[in-house]
């Protein structure tokens, strides 16, 4: 599995700025979950990539999940950003609680938590965590397969 540190060393260098991008807050409860979830579905299908809406859909619930769970303070919102880049799609998720990094761990047969960064680290090509003035932000990344040339 990968740590977050070498998760973050493995973040290439940032490109240039997102050709689009989308930031909203929510308020911390379970419904905000869904609804960043398909907001995100229906954004990453109108900027032209139908094909990474589940999987960018599937991000955005396990990372706003942890969140609520394990990064929300009452009465804070949080926030799920979007960008589409040249070569990759970024989610970001970001929360009140800077102490309360993410780790990977494996669950236990029967409990009900613990599979969701897995999920993440399976269907992304990076992850990590970086720190806010308040807060951190937890983000992935997506490679973006180039058109096949004509």
């Amino acid at each position: 599995m990968t740590s977050i540190n070498e998760a973050n060393e493995a973040h290439p260098p940032q490109p240039e700025g997102p050709l689009r991008e989308d930031r909203l807050n929510y308020t911390p409860v379970p419904g905000s979950v869904t609804l960043a979830r398909h907001r995100t579905s229906r954004l990453i299908t109108e900027w032209g990539h139908p094909e990474l809406a589940w999987a960018t859909g599937l991000v955005v619930s396990e990372l706003g999940t942890n969140a609520l769970l394990h990064g929300c303070l009452r009465d804070r919102l949080f926030q799920v950003a979007i960008l589409l880049r040249p070569a990759l799609f970024r989610i970001e998720v970001s929360d009140p609680r800077g102490e309360r990094l993410p780790a990977l761990r494996t669950a236990e047969d029967g409990e009900c938590f613990g599979r969701g960064l897995p999920l993440v680290v399976q269907i992304t090509d990076r992850w990590g965590t970086e720190p806010r003035t308040v807060g951190k932000t937890v983000y992935a990344e997506i490679d973006l397969t180039p058109p096949p040339a004509r």
